[in-house]
C-alpha cells in the first residue's frame, strides 16, 4: 500500500498487503484443473422473519415440566471447504444473508462466501446480486460524491463502491452495515493508482468466491490512517468528473460485521476437523461468533498469542530462520513460506520428491511460543491422484517476500482457532490475538 508519510499510521485495507507492498501470497490457485463443482445457487427468502437465517441455528431439546429450558444458541454458521465457483482448493465457504435497508425487495442468501480471518468487512460481487436489488451508496466526506474503495490484495485489486446493507450472521440481523460491492457496473473506471497494484479481481472467476466475509483483527478496514488523510489506492470520492483519493472517517469505512453483534462481538472461532495427508473431497466445520460469550465459544485449553496491534502479525520461524511479519489466515489456500530447497511445480506450488516435514514455531508478542510443524506434499501428485479433493492439508507454496510465513487454511485443519478483535475484552485478555 502506498504511503507518503513514514510516520503516519499504516492503512489496513488488508488485505494482506498492509504489511509489505505485494509481498504476501493470497488464496489464488494457479493452474489447478479439476471438475467444476455444482453450485448451491442463490436462494430468495424473507430472512427477517427467520431466526436462523444465514446458517446459524440450533435444535430445541425437550425439557421436563417446571425446568427452564436452556437458551438455543444461534451464534454460529456452517463452513464447508469445497471447490466453489472457481473449482479451487482449501477455500472455506459460508453463506450470508443480505437485504436492502429499505425493504424494497426480498432478502437473498449469498452462497460461497469466503471466510477470511486476515481481512476486515463484507465484500460481495455485484454480479451475484439480483438486478432489482438496490443498496444505497455511502457518500464521501463532501456529502455529494460516492465513496468507492480499492481493496488491494497481493495478487490484484478489487474495485467497487461502499454501500449500506442489512446482513444476517448467526441468526442476528445487523442494520446499516457498510460493505463493498465489487465490480459494480456504475463505477467502471478504476484509477491508475488502484489498477497499478495488480490484476483486476472484479469478477467471481477472478475473485475466487461470490463474496468475502473478513473476520480479522480490526474493527475497520483502514482505521485512523484513512481517517487522517487521503491515501491513494484505498478510498476515493467519485463523481461524474472522476475519482480522487479521499479521507474517510472510520464510521464510513467497511466494517467488521461481527463487531455489530449485540453480544458475540469480540472475535470469531473457526473450527475444522483434521484431514488425512492425501486430502478429502470436502470438509465441514463451524464459524462461531464471540469468544467466551456463550457456552460454545469458550477458550478452554487454547493458548493466546498476541499479535501486533497495527498489522496483526507475529514472528514465526522455520528451521530456525525468523520471519517477523507472519500471520494466520483462513483466506489463503496454502502454507506460504520461503524455501530454497523445495522445488516448485509449474502450478506455483511446492513439489518435493517426498513429503517434507517443516519445523516451525510461532511466537506471540506476549512471549507464548507454539510448535506448529507441518508437512508439505507434492502438489502435482496431490492434484493428479485426487483431482476432486477440495481439502488438501499438505499444500504449500513460496511466499512473495522474505519476511512472512502465511499460515493459510491447512494450518486450521484439526484445530479450533480464535481470532480476537482489537480492543475487545475476552477471557484471554483484550484483542488482537490468535489462540489455538
Amino acid at each position: 500500500m502506498p504511503c507518503d508519510n513514514a510516520a503516519a499510521p499504516t492503512p489496513r485495507t488488508d488485505l494482506k498487503t498492509v504489511l509489505t507492498q505485494a509481498t504476501l501470497q493470497l488464496r489464488s490457485l494457479p493452474g489447478r484443473s479439476r471438475r467444476r463443482a455444482s453450485s448451491v445457487g442463490i436462494a430468495t427468502i424473507m430472512c427477517l422473519a427467520l431466526a436462523g437465517c444465514g446458517g446459524g441455528g440450533g435444535d430445541k431439546a425437550a425439557t421436563a415440566p417446571g425446568v427452564t429450558p436452556a437458551p438455543v444458541l444461534t451464534n454460529f454458521q456452517r463452513v464447508v471447504v469445497e471447490g466453489g465457483p472457481t473449482n479451487g482448493v482449501n477455500l472455506p465457504y459460508t453463506s450470508v444473508t443480505i437485504c436492502p435497508p429499505d425493504g424494497s425487495s426480498a432478502c437473498h442468501v449469498i452462497d460461497h462466501v469466503l471466510v477470511d480471518t486476515a481481512s476486515t468487512g463484507f465484500r460481495v460481487l455485484a454480479s451475484v446480486l439480483p438486478p432489482a436489488f438496490r443498496l444505497p451508496l455511502q457518500a464521501a466526506g463532501d456529502g455529494t460524491s460516492a465513496l468507492v474503495e480499492c481493496a488491494q490484495f497481493a495478487d490484484g485489486h478489487s474495485w467497487g463502491p461502499v454501500k449500506a446493507a442489512i446482513i444476517v450472521l448467526g441468526g442476528e440481523t445487523l442494520r446499516d452495515v457498510p460493505i463493498q460491492v465489487i465490480g459494480d457496473p456504475a463505477f467502471p473506471n478504476v484509477p491508475a493508482d488502484c489498477s497499478s497494484s495488480g490484476p483486476s479481481q472484479n469478477t467471481v472467476l477472478k475473485f475466487g468466491s461470490n463474496a468475502i466475509l473478513g473476520v480479522g483483527s480490526f474493527i475497520h478496514d483502514c482505521g485512523q490512517a484513512c481517517a487522517q488523510r487521503a491515501i491513494p489506492g484505498t478510498y476515493y470520492a467519485c463523481s461524474v468528473v472522476g475519482c480522487t483519493p479521499t479521507r474517510v472517517d472510520v464510521e464510513r469505512q467497511v466494517r467488521h460485521p461481527v463487531t455489530m453483534l449485540a453480544k458475540n462481538n469480540n472475535g470469531v472461532v473457526l473450527r475444522l476437523p483434521a484431514v488425512p495427508q492425501e486430502g478429502a473431497l470436502t470438509v465441514t466445520g463451524t464459524l462461531l461468533f464471540g469468544i467466551g460469550t456463550e457456552t460454545n465459544n469458550g477458550l478452554g485449553n487454547a493458548r493466546v498469542y498476541t499479535v501486533d496491534p497495527s498489522t496483526a502479525t507475529l514472528p514465526a520461524s522455520i528451521n530456525g530462520l525468523v520471519y517477523p511479519d507472519s500471520f494466520v489466515d483462513s483466506g489463503s489456500n496454502g502454507l506460504f513460506f520461503p524455501s530454497r530447497s523445495i522445488p516448485v511445480c509449474q502450478s506455483g506450488f511446492y513439489c518435493p520428491a517426498t513429503p517434507q516435514t517443516i519445523i516451525s514455531k510461532l511466537q506471540g508478542q506476549n512471549g507464548n511460543i507454539a510448535s506448529v510443524d507441518f508437512v508439505i506434499g507434492n502438489a502435482d501428485t496431490l492434484f493428479r491422484n485426487n483431482p476432486e479433493f477440495a481439502a488438501q492439508p499438505t499444500l504449500g507454496a513460496p511466499a512473495f517476500g522474505l519476511n512472512a510465513v502465511d499460515f493459510g487454511l491447512p494450518f486450521f485443519f484439526g484445530k479450533t482457532v480464535f481470532t480476537a478483535i482489537e480492543g475487545q475484552p475476552t477471557p484471554g485478555g483484550a484483542g488482537p490475538y490468535v489462540a489455538f
